[in-house]
């Protein structure tokens, strides 16, 4: 299944019905089913993330508003007048939902809206995670390092990760041990939560814009080289002394986007030209899920199961595909 949406597909997924949604350019979210809504009609989507309920998608925009949209409608969650909101997260085990405008950091609670907290960074946030143990923390990327706040608690100062630079994106890995942000550089940065020991993971041609955990956060795979490059994050020590793999290597391009399924060993790689494959990591053999190019990937995401994935470019293309057992 494929579809034309004409707008930059800044976002995909898959809720809780396993059903895909895709946010968009032109300020619109489209579901699988043909339902369209328009979240943000003054603007275009940034960003976005599923709901803490596992139903729908929250969005942020560049019109300064955070929504809720489900098929048919679209619920307002916050908006900071003047701003763009530059990155969301949910966290499904708290229940809350953060977003970043600027240097501040905003969290609402999904089942109480008249709960809020506003923390404040001395640089602009570009990115936001929850912890993925309990959603209680939430770490920032910002200039000069990662901030961490806890989330519900009114009066604070962050924990700071320091390492000098510009910090773009952030994932947490799944057993909560350690935090990597990507840098501006073609570069990334990890830091060991236990004690706060740092690590330097360098090495890329490009811009790290996508990095996801997988095979029960075992590994850690990422876009910004010729194919998907790989850490292992098995042990007390991660990736420290260490080096990454690289696979699905392909010199006539780069990988702009890597998707999972956190629990299995599924990887899903697409291209700056417009091509996707999937692949087993505990196998060899690469499947095909897009050959035709076209435009750069700009979104990428697997069903929980594994069995689907959802893919956006930056021309508008989208598709929902159905995929071998791998």
């Amino acid at each position: 299944m494929t579809f034309s949406f004409d707008a930059y597909v800044t976002a995909a997924l898959f809720d809780r019905s396993g059903q895909a949604i895709f946010a968009l350019g032109d300020g619109t979210v489209r579901f699988e089913d043909g339902a369209s809504v328009e979240a943000h009609p003054n603007g275009a989507v940034l960003c976005a993330c599923a709901h803490p309920s596992g139903e729908g998608v929250v969005t942020g925009g560049d019109d300064g508003r955070v929504v809720w949209t489900r098929s048919g409608s679209a619920e307002p969650i916050g908006a900071v007048k003047g701003r763009w909101i530059d990155a969301v997260a949910s966290s499904a085990a708290s229940g809350l939902i953060a977003y970043a405008a600027g240097k501040e950091l905003h969290v609402r609670d999904a089942a109480d809206k008249t709960f809020e907290r506003l923390f404040g960074q001395e640089s602009s946030v570009s990115d936001i995670v929850f912890e993925p143990k309990g959603g209680k923390r939430i770490a920032v990327a910002t200039y000069g390092g990662v901030g961490l706040w806890y989330a519900r608690v009114a009066e604070q100062k962050p924990q700071m990760l320091k390492w000098a630079g510009s910090h773009v994106g952030l994932v947490w890995s799944p057993d909560a041990k350690f935090i990597v942000s990507s840098m501006q550089e073609g570069q990334l940065h990890g830091w060991r939560l236990s004690d706060a020991k740092s690590m330097q993971m360098g090495g890329y041609p490009a811009k790290v814009k996508s990095m996801t955990f997988l095979h029960n956060g075992m590994l850690m795979a990422t876009s910004g080289s010729h194919g998907a490059v790989v850490w292992p994050f098995g042990g007390a020590n991660g990736p420290m002394g260490k080096s990454a793999s690289e696979v699905a290597y392909d010199e006539g391009g780069m990988t702009t986007r890597v998707a999972a399924t956190p629990a299995r060993s599924l990887l899903a790689v697409g291209r700056d030209d417009g091509r996707i494959g999937v692949m087993n990591l505990q196998q060899s053999h690469m499947e095909k899920a897009r050959q035709e190019k076209g435009a750069p990937i700009s979104a990428l995401a697997l069903s929980a199961d594994g069995g689907r994935l959802a893919w956006g470019d930056e021309d508008g293309n989208a598709g929902v595909a159905l995929l071998p057992a791998l």
